[in-house]
């Protein structure tokens, strides 16, 4: 299993008043953490979905703890792994932590891949099934694909 990760610097856009991200802005953070995964992870941009496929990615659930502050200035570690992979939908566990390994935000998101003309669900390709079994963290293929 490969755990796909990535640096999360902590930004003035992302602070409150305190200096320390709110909330609200851990969400877009997410959302980027998944947009480059299918880039560079996958091999498939979210302007090659939308854009060129008429396919996309959307988050339909979430769980977030909030498990530490983090601060302007500080940079994160985000690491993605997929928990288990569906016909038309994907669940991962993202993981945001500090230099020193304190994790900082735990979250557990269902993304359903949809056909943006007919607004519905749809089979997720077989490229990136293939692409997306590289990261579950499922050992048997059965189980990712329950």
């Amino acid at each position: 299993m490969m755990i796909f990760t990535t640096e999360l610097p902590i930004r003035f856009a992302h602070c409150d008043p305190a200096g320390i991200v709110f909330y609200p802005r851990y969400f877009e953070m997410m959302n980027g953490v998944v947009e480059d995964w299918c880039a560079q992870g996958l091999g498939c941009s979210f302007h090659e979905m939308h854009m060129l496929r008429g396919i996309g990615l959307p988050t339909v659930h979430l769980e977030t703890d909030f498990l530490k502050p983090a601060q302007l200035g500080e940079i994160l570690q985000a690491e993605l792994t997929v928990l288990k992979l569906g016909n038309t939908s994907v669940e991962i566990q993202l993981c945001f932590s500090g230099q020193q390994q304190d994790a900082r935000l735990k979250a557990r998101l269902v993304l359903v891949m949809m056909d943006l003309t007919l607004r519905q669900a749809i089979a997720i390709p077989d490229e990136l099934r293939a692409a997306m079994l590289h990261y579950c963290a499922a050992k048997d293929e059965k189980l990712a694909s329950a």
